[in-house]
């Protein structure tokens, strides 16, 4: 190592995903012949980098996200070979695979080596009792070897040398496989080892006293031409890694975690060079390329580091160019007549036969049916004097085949809808502003058809595959989220983080229980930022409010997100663990147990039980199954209790013994895998204290109690478990359930209706309320969650018969019961499953409204200050009701920029559209003495990073939502949780929200108001026709000759202008002059572009008000009108198609 080595490069490592947060690098490897740099990350992704700055070069999938990180790298002179845990990877270094292997002896593989025959066969082992040798110019495995011994670590010298997870290296025969000799290295384990001709380096860890492992402070080496161990060599740092060099054959280099190396003579350790590598994390590895001449680390935050002489540094011994992209095109052909003959074109020479060349009883005439154009893509095509061109509309990439041989016919294809704002301007060209034919969309059926069943296909079919939103410069609200749901029932947005927790929320938004407890506490005093049965109110209730419109979880999510936990537990999408079936069933638990906690919160603290408050234990009754687990030795009989009480349960099958199919899981019912996966019989080593030893301890649970609401996981986690799904019928509708002396007893079908004839036992029936199933993904599709959900046990009154629904998301449809409780091996298998007692179906309970704690709407958190600008309702003088009309604004700041996906064609994509937060709400009286004067006006604290304020367009500074300038500003800055309450409390009580666009208000609050409620002003002064909606400034300047947002906006001076606008309506409306004003609005507006004249002072600056004091309160503006009510007649919202806002 030269004097001037330093670090010459540090690049961080490429996440997994577009919103995937880094990860660490599982293996470093220089390319042997070319200057490229090779990666592996955990989720089995192959990436390179070129030359000295480690410039991208290419990235392939080795092997799928389940089979783990990449394991080991290895070169030959055709490509790149990647190990993983189940299989094992060849590509070109441009990318293109080779072959791909996986065996069924590939289980736990986690190193491999070259053999004897150099680099055309390679040696695989790991974990298992099997290595295999594999040809790598084949792709096949050649021989398997048998062998004891596990192995974490191979290196090539003259022999194989591996280690062992016990921290010994076993050297052995590269052409026999055998062993030839043991070297007990470390006492504890192996780090790390690497072999360079006659020497073996390794550093690794021993144990300590209790039981930890602790870095040796040396590095053991072993003389391999002598088969003998040599001194070892001191590192007081900690030996973390070691590197022979590729050229100086007595010369290794030793890393600590830290970053400290030092290059070490093997004959002469005494003298070292010693460097030190910068990280504000640790290293994780180390490797040296072939030329000696490069070294790169790999560190904790998910950096790689070069290092090397900046005059001298190269990778390989004597590099080869590596291959680019063709940057050119090929001649040109000219033809001057049809009659050209094709010979002219020419054809290289080749020396096998082509297959032109095949006899005739060798060649099959097969022909596919034409490639269907779409008639409107043609008429898009721009002409050129070469031919036409445009833009490519067909899922396939440019150049692709399509295959039309094996296309179904098509039924219903979901294709992306025209946004809103297109069919506004279509609708307002045909005649009487009717849709286009070709817009109108057909109506569900009400009875549905006994077709052929989705579930039942081989690919997914668009019922089940994911559905993406489409953003226009509009942003979300353009998307037509209509077009895929006709239902009253409303679906939920998949465009937010953490959107997989979706079907788990409408199953239990339509399971009654859950739904009625979740609101009872929701409308309690609770005010818990963390708390998550308040959203499930929240979010059931807007759901219910909605009546098919969509919705979306947002503040949901957003709590989820706060929780320390959750990041821990895996269940946040920015941290990918796991597959999400997995996240969903970790979410169930987590779920249940933290919303036990926050109902058990509010008990403690509300007087005795009451009709009005909540009865402590209820939760505990409505989901736990009270059990003591008793733990029984096998040997000394010993046993031991304790209570088991648990809230999900984890389905547990049949065992598969000794590899082969288990007879017993074909037979095996639904009730009989319930039993014993509540009753949980199961056998395991364990420490005897009677014994003083370790034996076989048998558990079991004694049953004492089943809940009201079953919630299950189904932990499907080989074939066997898909096939029995897979039965047909096998998940039954109804369940029963007998509890006698401990013992759990679970009857469904045939047996069940005998059971309830004969009424010897106290039985508990069940009905299946709904599930949440995992649904693979079939071509280009990544894998999701959809819910079933039985919508007639949560309807008000029984149906009579089961009405199953859909909900992908958004997309809401009704389906059949065969459909719903139909799963297919390779792509739909359930993840939670939700039963209720019967007795409770249909029993919603709706008297949280009468008890709702409406005592925070008219609590003052400042009422020591005379300087705010509010004053809050007086609950005796000023209550609020259904009549109360109240005027409403809200500001935002933006929390994340948009996510755009750029093409090369230069068109854009928003993948991802911009995220606001809520930042003031400003509620204002909109009728009584005090007309005009608010009552709330709150800055909301806000944990995300803001990326922008905004102010020009809200008025929000940063000093606005920081808690001690606020403070000393006058803001009321509260929680989202308390402002959020406040609108639904005052929803709930029935009041009327009066404002300018409040479609965009509701959505960042996350709420829904019924249209009933709903008093917008850019509907009442609107001309369909026109598809221009007009700006609250303008209409402000236009008819109350008020200039406002002269400078910047100002929430309750826009609330307080919306009034007056309603205000205005009124009077326009009683006069009967209403339509002729509207005209002359719009006439002014054509004359001045929609834009109201600029105003400036005289100082040559805009002038603007501030906000009014509380004393300011505005009255009346229109001489004659009726008193602040809704007119009889007026509507409170005008229903239309969505415009513009200028």
């Amino acid at each position: 190592m030269d004097g001037d080595w330093d670090e010459v490069a540090r690049i961080p490592f490429p996440p997994p995903g577009l919103r995937a947060m880094p990860t660490p690098v599982t293996v470093l490897a220089f390319d042997t012949s070319q200057e490229l740099l090779w990666t592996g990350n955990e989720y089995g992704r192959v990436c390179s980098f070129y030359g000295t700055k480690l410039q991208p070069y290419t990235s392939f999938k080795a092997h799928t996200s389940q089979d783990g990180p990449v394991r080991q790298i290895l070169f030959n002179d055709k490509g790149v070979i990647a190990l993983g845990s189940r299989g094992v990877h060849m590509a070109l270094r441009r990318g293109p695979p080779l072959w791909s292997l996986r065996h069924d002896d590939m289980q736990e593989l986690r190193c491999m080596s070259f053999t004897s025959k150099g680099t055309a066969e390679i040696l695989v082992a790991g974990e298992q009792d099997k290595m295999l040798v594999i040809d790598t110019n084949k792709g096949e495995v050649t021989k398997q070897v048998p062998t004891e011994h596990k192995y974490t670590i191979m290196r090539r010298s003259r022999y194989i040398c591996a280690a062992t997870p016990t921290g010994a290296v076993h050297i052995i025969d590269s052409l026999t496989f055998q062993v030839i000799k043991i070297w007990n290295a470390h006492t504890a384990a192996i780090n790390d080892m690497d072999a360079q001709h006659d020497f073996i380096v390794s550093c690794g860890y021993s144990m300590r006293h209790g039981g930890n492992y602790m870095p040796d402070p040396f590095v053991n080496v072993f003389d391999l031409k002598n088969m003998v161990s040599m001194s070892p060599i001191p590192f007081p740092a900690g030996a973390a890694y070691v590197r022979m060099h590729p050229r100086m054959s007595t010369t290794s280099i030793v890393m600590s975690q830290i970053g400290q190396m030092h290059v070490v003579d093997l004959m002469n350790p005494n003298t070292s060079n010693v460097r030190q590598a910068n990280s504000l994390s640790y290293f994780s590895m180390i490797e040296i390329a072939s030329s000696g001449e490069a070294v790169a680390l790999a560190d904790g935050d998910c950096y790689i580091h070069l290092w090397g002489s900046p005059s001298k540094i190269h990778f390989a011994e004597f590099p080869t160019p590596i291959e680019t992209a063709d940057s050119g095109t090929g001649p040109r052909i000219d033809f001057d007549s049809s009659d050209t003959p094709l010979s002219t074109v020419g054809m290289p020479y080749y020396r096998e036969v082509l297959l032109s060349a095949w006899p005739s009883n060798m060649v099959t005439e097969v022909g596919a049916p034409p490639v269907k154009i779409d008639a409107q893509f043609l008429t898009t095509l721009q002409e050129r004097d070469w031919g036409y061109f445009g833009k490519n509309t067909r899922p396939l990439r440019r150049n692709q085949v399509e295959d039309t041989r094996n296309a179904e016919n098509p039924q219903s294809s979901l294709k992306p809808p025209k946004f809103l704002s297109e069919k506004a301007r279509e609708a307002a060209k045909s005649p009487a502003g009717t849709p286009a034919p070709e817009e109108v969309v057909p109506e569900f059926p009400q009875v549905l058809q006994d077709t052929k069943l989705e579930s039942l296909k081989i690919e997914v079919p668009e019922l089940y595959q994911n559905i993406e939103i489409k953003y226009s410069k509009f942003g979300i609200d353009d998307f037509d989220f209509g077009y895929f749901n006709k239902t009253q029932y409303s679906g939920l947005q998949n465009h937010i983080v953490n959107a997989y927790a979706n079907p788990l929320l409408q199953v239990m938004h339509y399971t009654p229980l859950i739904r009625n407890i979740a609101l009872q506490h929701a409308a309690t005093a609770c005010v818990d930022e963390l708390c998550l049965l308040c959203e499930l109110g929240f979010l059931f209730d807007m759901l219910y409010k909605a009546e098919g419109e969509a919705c979306q979880a947002s503040n949901f999510t957003k709590t989820l997100s706060y929780h320390p936990e959750a990041g821990k537990l895996g269940l946040l999408e920015e941290e990918p663990h796991s597959s999400r079936t997995v996240m969903l069933q970790q979410l169930t638990r987590f779920l249940l147990r933290q919303t036990t906690q926050n109902y058990n919160l509010m008990t403690q603290g509300s007087q005795p039980y009451s009709g009005e408050a909540p009865r402590p234990g209820v939760f505990e009754e409505l989901f736990q199954t009270n059990a003591t687990n008793s733990i029984r030795c096998v040997n000394c009989r010993n046993e031991t209790t304790k209570a088991d009480n648990t809230m999900v349960n984890e389905l547990m099958y049949p065992q598969n013994k000794n590899g082969h199919r288990n007879p017993r899981v074909r037979g095996t019912t639904f009730s009989q895998v319930l039993k014993m996966s509540v009753e949980r019989e199961t056998t395991n080593k364990g420490w005897c204290n009677s014994c003083h030893r370790y034996q076989t301890l048998a558990t079991r649970k004694t049953i004492h109690k089943v809940p009201h609401v079953l919630m299950l996981t189904t932990a499907i986690n080989n074939n066997d478990q898909r096939r029995l799904w897979a039965t047909p019928g096998w998940l039954p509708e109804e369940i029963g359930v007998i509890v006698d002396n401990g013992q759990f007893f679970c009857f469904e079908g045939e047996d069940l209706k005998l059971h309830l004839q004969r009424g010897i036992h106290n039985i508990t029936v069940y009905s299946l309320t709904g599930l949440a199933v995992n649904i693979e993904g079939g071509q280009q599709q990544r894998s999701h969650l959809v819910a079933m959900a039985n919508i007639a046990h949560s309807a008000p009154t029984a149906p009579g018969q089961s009405q199953w629904y859909l909900f992908n998301d958004f997309h809401v449809k009704p389906i059949t019961t065969q459909e719903a409780l139909t799963f297919n091996t390779s792509w739909k298998t359930p993840s939670v499953i939700t039963y209720q007692v019967k007795s409770a179906n249909n029993q919603l309970d709706n008297t949280w409204k009468e008890n709702l704690d409406s005592r925070l709407l008219y609590l003052d958190l400042q009422a020591d200050r005379t300087d705010k600008t509010y004053r809050t309702l007086d609950r005796d003088t000023e209550p609020a009701g259904p009549n109360t009309i109240v005027a409403i604004d809200t500001e935002f700041v933006k929390i994340s920029q948009p996510e755009v996906e750029m093409h090369s064609d230069g068109d854009s994509k928003i993948i991802r559209p911009t995220v606001h937060a809520l930042a003031r709400t400003s509620i204002v009286r909109g009728g009584g003495m005090d007309e005009g004067l608010p009552f709330i006006d709150d800055y909301i604290t806000i944990k995300e990073k803001v990326v922008d304020y905004l102010t020009s367009y809200s008025g929000i500074t940063p000093d606005d939502l920081d808690i001690t300038k606020a403070q000393q500003r006058g803001h009321n800055l509260v929680p989202l949780r308390i402002a959020y309450k406040k609108i639904w409390i005052l929803l709930n009580l029935g009041c009327k929200f009066l404002g300018h666009g409040l479609k965009q208000d509701f959505r960042v609050i996350n709420i829904h108001v019924p249209k009933a409620q709903v008093i917008d002003t850019s509907d009442l002064f609107f001309i369909r026709e026109r598809l221009r909606k007009l700006s609250l400034q303008f209409l402000a300047h236009t008819l109350l000759k008020e200039d406002i947002q002269q400078s910047t906006h100002d929430s309750i001076e826009d609330a307080r202008t919306a009034l007056k606008l309603y205000r205005k309506y009124q009077e326009f409306d009683e006069a009967g002059v209403l339509d002729t004003m509207l005209q002359e609005i719009y006439a002014k507006g054509v004359a001045s572009n929609f834009k109201p004249p600029a105003r400036v002072s005289p100082g040559g600056t805009f002038s603007r008000t501030d906000t009014p004091p509380v004393d300011g309160a505005i009255g009346p503006t229109t001489p004659s009108r009726r008193p602040g009510t809704l007119l009889p007649g007026t509507p409170a919202s005008t229903p239309g198609k969505r415009g513009v806002y200028w």
